[in-house]
């Protein structure tokens, strides 16, 4: 299990290969080494339910910090809680985790950044319409400028193949019980979909609005996807996402005139996490947004084009 995510084993599999270890995380295992954990946790089953007895070592301060009928799991010092861990160890495990996924990261980010092509990391909880949004977005960048996907979802290739039918090119990345892209993977992904120099590459993340916030994968931005059929608050509720994004699309706005969602109160909390942050209302299906959102991406585009020149000329 990965300690800074909490997924537990699976599969990766990347457009029909397939690269598998014991415990599912090309992140932990990207040297090709495998590591066994053995975890002693002794729990019981009563008539009033599921007792937690904590190993040998852990305190309270270890598993929660209660506050009268409100139990924050959160409060150690890695900001989260696994049975059987001590908070140290979990945060050297997280640690060694996200040094070995920067790496990666940062060789993605000059490979893109050699070929002048704009990445961007599309996050969002499942059912924000992220799918739908970029297969617009894609159509309506048609002929304008190149495009290429990386898709990532725990299984099937349903989406590749919708991206496809657009006739961009498309790589689909299956995690198993992963709930997050890596750069490991997103780097395996560049090499079947080769994006074209000075382009556009859209990497799709996995629906989850916890663990890809914590994954650079070399991408320029983070877009974070908030529809309106979501409540006002997923901002403050999941705030590391909404501070790691530059720009949030708040998306399915021609759903409006049928939900009671306050937009203001929506993008007051995020701009509450992130005071930065951009704010686009979008819909696929009426085009509101739309033309801001490309115009976003071209401009975006044209800066990497600028980076690529002056690194050049160094």
């Amino acid at each position: 299990m990965c300690t800074t995510c909490g997924c537990g084993a699976g599969e990766t599999r990347i457009d029909g290969a397939e690269h598998e270890d014991e415990h599912g995380h090309e992140h932990v295992h990207a040297d090709g080494t495998v590591h066994s954990h053995s975890h002693g946790q002794a729990h019981e089953h009563a008539a009033s339910g599921h007792v937690y007895r904590p190993l040998a070592g852990h305190t309270h301060h270890d598993l929660a910090q209660p506050h009268g009928d409100h139990i924050h799991f959160g409060s150690g010092a890695a900001g989260a809680n696994a049975p059987g861990l001590s908070q140290s160890r979990m945060v050297q495990i997280e640690q060694d985790i996200l040094g070995k996924n920067n790496t990666y990261a940062a060789e993605n980010r000059r490979q893109f950044a050699a070929r002048g092509v704009l990445a961007l990391n599309l996050v969002s909880s499942p059912g924000s319409g992220k799918t739908t949004l970029l297969c617009r977005t894609i159509e309506m960048l048609n002929g304008r400028l190149p495009i290429a996907v990386v898709e990532g979802d725990q299984q099937t290739s349903q989406d590749a193949e919708r991206i496809r039918a657009t006739g961009a090119r498309a790589v689909q990345i299956n995690t198993g019980k992963g709930c997050h892209l890596d750069a490991h993977m997103v780097g395996h992904a560049l090499k079947s979909l080769a994006p074209d120099d000075n382009s556009v590459l859209m990497i799709e993340n996995v629906g989850n609005l916890v663990c890809p916030a914590a994954f650079d994968l070399g991408e320029a931005h983070k877009v974070v996807i908030l529809s309106v059929t979501e409540g006002e608050d997923k901002p403050i509720k999941y705030p590391d996402m909404f501070r790691a994004a530059g720009l949030m699309l708040l998306n399915k706005c021609d759903l409006l005139p049928y939900l009671s969602y306050d937009v203001d109160k929506a993008i007051d909390f995020a701009r509450r996490v992130n005071p930065g942050l951009r704010v686009i209302r979008t819909s696929a299906t009426s085009g509101e947004g739309m033309a801001e959102w490309l115009n976003w991406i071209e401009a975006g585009l044209a800066a990497q084009g600028q980076g690529q020149a002056q690194a050049a000329v160094a």
